[in-house]
């Protein structure tokens, strides 16, 4: 959680950037979430919905391995491929808040207000082994889910009683997660057993 500036060049693998480290790896790193993003224009926002910690909102607090400006969950879509330095990076899925976000800016509700405004950050799988360095910029190079955003997925994940059929939409999307595509897949069909519930 705990993250420094590298001005690089750093490795990346299949389980993410040489160096990086993960406190519980039952829940966090591995293939699927080898390399964490979260944008840089977030800050800002949750900066102004909690004054107090303006100081400490700054790349890397919340644990990412990269931030940049300009990729934000409306525009990126599940499944979309980046090239960065000499790495091929795909999102597989969205970060789902803990309660480390709360406890490393010592402020309870904080990983409650960032589910709630949907700006998570994501994860990528290395599909391109490489190295990537401070300032490279990641370009867009395949998109197999065009429109099926990550704004999208955690709108449908995060409501009460989503659309089934937009769950089947979102979980069918090339590149998601196989966990995120069965947990929508399950309760999509949950929806569809239950319409008075």
């Amino acid at each position: 959680m705990f993250k420094s500036p590298v001005g690089g060049p750093v490795a990346v693998g299949l389980n993410g950037l040489a160096g990086d480290m993960q406190g519980d790896r039952r829940v966090h790193g591995g293939p699927e979430k080898a390399v964490h993003y979260y944008p840089a224009e977030h800050y800002p926002l949750l900066a102004a919905r909690v004054p107090a910690i303006t100081a400490s909102l700054v790349p890397g607090v919340l644990g990412e391995n990269l931030s940049g400006i300009g990729l934000t969950e409306a525009t990126v879509c599940i499944g979309d491929i980046y090239a960065a330095g000499t790495c091929r990076l795909q999102v597989s899925q969205p970060r789902q808040p803990c309660w480390k976000i709360s406890h490393r800016l010592e402020h309870d509700p904080m990983s409650r207000l960032i589910a709630d405004l949907g700006c998570t950050g994501w994860y990528f799988r290395v599909v391109q082994e490489g190295a990537i360095r401070a300032g490279d910029v990641l370009e867009l190079v395949e998109r197999p889910a065009p429109g099926l955003t990550l704004a999208r997925l955690w709108t449908a994940h995060s409501a009460h009683r989503p659309d089934a059929a937009e769950l089947t939409r979102l979980s069918e999307a090339a590149g998601l997660n196989a966990d995120w595509a069965r947990r929508l897949r399950e309760r999509a069909a949950w929806l569809l057993d239950s319409p008075g519930r």
